[in-house]
């Protein structure tokens, strides 16, 4: 889901959290069992979220946090303000390869952690 916002509108950190809440609904994780949902907005402010979409060989899996990211990269976006991530338990930050991406693409993004149960 891509909602576009428009640029004088800004989202607080609830609206973001949510839709990350959102998204996590759509995860594709039968192996884990643990959907993560993301939702990274951009500076234009435009939402693009993302989930963890996993594969029987781990590696091949994406962190909702880069599936987010790279759509979004995909689509020509390239400031991005903050994202937020949510996912069922009380430790839902970003891997390290998130990190390392995230960080190459918007090294002062601020990051949201929503874990509801």
């Amino acid at each position: 889901m891509d909602a576009g916002i428009g640029d004088s509108v800004l989202m607080d950190d609830q609206e973001l959290v949510d839709l990350a809440i959102e998204a996590r609904k759509r995860a594709y994780c039968p192996y884990s069992r643990f959907p993560v949902g993301a939702a990274l907005l951009c500076a234009d402010g435009t939402v693009v979220t993302g989930v963890n979409v996993e594969n029987a060989v781990n590696g091949l899996s994406l962190c909702a946090e880069r599936v987010a990211l790279f759509k979004a990269v995909s689509e020509g976006k390239r400031d991005f303000v903050k994202i937020a991530v949510a996912c069922g338990g009380d430790h839902c930050r970003p891997c390290g390869a998130c990190r390392q991406v995230l960080f190459e693409h918007a090294p002062d993004i601020e990051i949201l952690m929503g874990n509801p149960k």
